[in-house]
């Protein structure tokens, strides 16, 4: 029973679980960031259950890079 916690499983985990967390984290955060929301929203995509209601409320919400580029055509008039 001592057995398992030893400190080398805890380096173990660490080689497995670090790549892990840059792999799923990483794109999200980019992905996130482009569509204008808060880039931190990418490390609820840890947690099995609420990664799957994110990507809803991201999916079927108005991203605010869209509502921010298109105020920016807005102000640009056509040339005559």
């Amino acid at each position: 029973m001592g057995d398992l916690l030893q400190p080398w499983h805890l380096v173990v985990l660490g080689v497995v679980f670090i790549p892990f967390l840059l792999i799923v984290v990483l794109p999200f955060w980019q992905i996130f960031k482009k569509a204008g929301f808060s880039p931190a929203l990418s490390l609820l995509m840890l947690v099995p259950v609420v990664s799957l209601i994110v990507l809803f409320v991201v999916a079927f919400s108005e991203w605010p890079a869209l509502k921010k580029l298109e105020g920016q055509q807005s102000q640009i008039s056509p040339a005559s």
